[in-house]
């Protein structure tokens, strides 16, 4: 009985080897491709706003100047698209600021602990508080006038929880920022500089001195969360909604003096006043601006507690 082999014809390249194992070979090697690729991806499926922000740390100084006024220049432009009445970012800086108040207050309540919390920052808040409600009695009452009256009542509140209830937890050796090094030099400028409005000369000094010092007044908040170098949820969500609050409040009046073009510096007087106005809104908003940098990193990079590294703030 004979068996009948059957022979298969492989066709072979030039070295010997089959083509069809060369084939399966590139097949397995592009399959191994791009699973490697695959398990990247889902790895760093967080990598490229991490690639974004390990660039932009790495460029010079002048370089990251200029990218946080194009990005500011672009949320600018932004918003004028899609705001139509620009009195509705003033009414939005306040209901920002007003839930990040409600941060605070949960967190004082809540937690019972005032750790990470400046209260040299609340005083200087009462203090501009204070005066820009008086000038608002005696030279424009409005809806504003309520506003900042909530906002003392709450203020004084969170005072008075750090310096007695919760003064066991207040870190007293972070809280070592000079207050006088900003009321000093408001008081200075204000005498210097201010509204030239048909009120009484003191009552323009006193309007001109809580614009200042709002201005300054969050930089003991940043001084001890630079000494911390942690801070943690409720404060860092009190700090940026602070910063959230005061971007829309100086996007609201660069609009509207883009709008009015320039009309409205006219309005609030001559001289160094208005451009003084403006550069306290700018001031105020780019103080805060490396906080919240860090803080949007932190968050999509899933951390609740907030770590800043050396230098910042």
């Amino acid at each position: 009985m004979f068996t009948v082999h059957t022979l298969t014809y492989k066709p072979t390249n030039q070295h010997g080897v089959s083509r069809t194992e060369t084939e399966r070979d590139r097949e397995e090697e592009s399959e191994s491709e791009w699973e490697r690729r695959g398990e990247e991806s889902m790895k760093g499926g967080k990598r490229p706003i991490q690639a974004v922000a390990t660039w932009a740390r790495r460029q010079p100084p002048k370089i990251k100047v200029f990218l946080a006024v194009a990005s500011a220049m672009a949320a600018l432009v932004f918003l004028r698209m899609i705001v139509h009445d620009h009195d509705n970012l003033f009414a939005a800086a306040e209901a920002v600021h007003a839930l990040g108040i409600s941060v605070l207050i949960y967190k004082l309540t809540k937690e019972k602990t005032c750790a990470g919390l400046s209260l040299k920052s609340q005083e200087l808040t009462a203090l501009f508080l204070a005066v820009r409600l008086y000038c608002s009695f005696v030279m424009e009452f409005d809806i504003h006038t309520l506003l900042d009256s909530a906002t003392l009542v709450t203020t004084l509140w969170v005072i008075y929880m750090i310096r007695f209830n919760l003064k066991s937890s207040y870190m007293e050796d972070k809280d070592n920022f000079k207050i006088y090094y900003v009321v000093i030099p408001c008081a200075v400028l204000s005498f210097l500089i201010h509204p030239t409005t048909q009120h009484h000369v003191l009552n323009r000094i006193f309007w001109a001195f809580c614009v200042y010092l709002e201005a300054v007044s969050v930089l003991p908040q940043l001084r001890v969360m630079q000494n911390t170098k942690i801070v943690e949820p409720f404060t860092a969500h009190y700090v940026f909604a602070l910063g959230v609050a005061r971007f829309l409040s100086c996007a609201h009046w660069l609009l509207q003096v883009l709008d009015t073009r320039g009309r409205l510096l006219t309005a609030l007087g001559y001289g160094l006043w208005p451009s003084m106005v403006l550069l306290s809104e700018i001031v105020q908003t780019f103080i805060l601006a490396d906080f919240c940098y860090y803080y949007v990193k932190s968050i999509f990079g899933g951390q609740l507690v907030l770590r800043l590294p050396s230098g910042v703030v």
